[in-house]
């Protein structure tokens, strides 16, 4: 079956999608780098926000400030006539789980969902960590401020949240706060096992961990560029999956990957002064971020950064030798660099928060053919105006090529020779949005 995209739809949807730039743009503009300031000033003024720290000090350690948070997300949600639903979610961290946990502890997260009006139960999810340290990731007494990291991702899941809280969207989003990062990314693990148990349909995770750096330990200065860094499949997948893809292909489109493709796309779009790089790696080299855990489980995850670290500045006791000053402190933050990717992550959680649910069951054809053969599960939704194949060279990390094909379950793509290119499918809505890119999942012959 050959559909024909008509002049008058393409009206429709250049109208519908010029009405909705706007939107985004208000929400880039809206977002304070003042906000973000004052709120990593207060959270590394706790002192230390060690997972071991005092939880019973009003004014230091990690109780004060997870309930400072938690604060927070319940005044944005009375200012939004009750939007968020805000809680602490947690679980028991034993002695000896690792050589970092010296005591029990109970691992706390900040958790606020604003609830979606048409999937309640599908999550796009912003996380920042908590939790601080220095050189002696078991030392939970000295100061250990924290300000980019991260303080900076923190901050910028609340300003997110009152920014986003304003407006209404079909997918729920939840902002939350990461506990236990350092110690062995127990936060994550302990809110990927919660979805799970709560059957959540989670559509993706974005984890801020240090946005807020403009000079690395390398000299470079930038405040433009920032990093997404996602791994190539879930490490969830069959033998049978990863077998296929050494005849179909498939080794960098995971889930996560389309994630951080959609995030480079959608900036490129709304912030082109900003220069996403696509990172083809899990994390950074042998390290690990609060992504990972959801990762785990067969959630889509990445992290979002800055481009250039300085070493000096992060895991540092505070100190100065050889004229060079060590140490996680607000003076080395730079907010309006934390700002902007603040707006990355928003523009992002509002864009797909907007877009109807990806399709189930693609699948592909076109063996020894000069076309390519797609079919697919229509989506029960009535707001959907069709779906759109992307193909790509195969060398390329992005979508560099699209076709809208309306509201249909197949589609031969005449022309093209499927051994040259790899293929997608993404659904849109009549508002305009439309959901991460789907790899076909199975393969056909006719």
């Amino acid at each position: 079956m050959k559909t024909i995209l008509t002049s008058t739809l393409l009206l429709i949807t250049t109208f519908i999608i010029a009405q909705t730039d706007q939107k985004i743009y208000n929400i880039i503009n809206t977002v304070s780098a003042s906000r973000i300031e004052k709120d990593i000033k207060t959270l590394a003024n706790f002192g230390t926000r060690h997972t071991l720290s005092d939880t019973v000090s009003q004014t230091r350690g990690i109780g004060a400030a997870r309930r400072w948070i938690k604060s927070e997300f319940d005044k944005i949600s009375k200012d939004c006539n009750g939007c968020l639903d805000v809680f602490y979610q947690k679980d028991l961290v034993k002695k000896g789980t690792n050589k970092r946990i010296t005591k029990d502890v109970w691992v706390v997260n900040v958790v606020a969902i604003q609830r979606g009006t048409k999937y309640p139960n599908r999550f796009i999810i912003m996380s920042g960590d908590i939790d601080s340290r220095i050189s002696d990731p078991t030392d939970y007494t000295h100061d250990s401020p924290g300000a980019n990291d991260n303080a900076s991702g923190m901050a910028g899941a609340i300003e997110a949240s009152r920014v986003l809280s304003k407006y209404t969207f079909e997918n729920s989003i939840i902002y939350v706060g990461l506990s236990g990062e350092e110690q062995g990314l127990f936060g994550g693990k302990e809110l990927a096992a919660y979805a799970l148990e709560k059957n959540w349909d989670i559509i993706g995770v974005m984890n801020n961990d240090m946005i807020g750096n403009i000079k690395g330990v390398d000299g470079v200065i930038d405040n433009r560029t920032f990093r997404i860094f996602s791994e190539p499949t879930p490490p969830t997948e069959t033998e049978k999956q990863r077998k296929s893809r050494r005849f179909y292909g498939g080794e960098v489109d995971g889930i996560s990957r389309q994630l951080a493709r959609y995030i480079h796309k959608t900036v490129n779009t709304y912030m082109p002064e900003m220069n996403p790089m696509l990172v083809y790696r899990l994390d950074r080299f042998g390290r690990g971020g609060h992504h990972r855990p959801f990762n785990d489980v067969g959630f889509a995850g990445v992290r979002i950064m800055e481009a250039h670290e300085n070493y000096t500045q992060q895991h540092q006791d505070i100190r100065e030798e050889n004229g060079i000053k060590y140490g996680d402190v607000v003076a080395h933050v730079n907010f309006d660099y934390a700002a902007k990717l603040t707006a990355v992550n928003a523009i992002n959680l509002a864009s797909i928060a907007s877009a109807p649910p990806t399709v189930t069951e693609l699948e592909i054809g076109g063996i020894v053919e000069p076309s390519v053969k797609f079919r697919w599960k229509k989506i029960n939704d009535p707001n959907i105006e069709g779906y759109k194949i992307y193909w790509r060279d195969t060398t390329s990390p992005t979508w560099d090529h699209s076709r809208f094909v309306g509201n249909i379950d197949n589609f031969i793509l005449e022309g093209i020779v499927i051994d040259n290119f790899l293929f997608g499918i993404s659904t849109v809505g009549k508002n305009g949005y439309e959901s991460p890119v789907v790899f076909p999942s199975k393969i056909f012959r006719e």
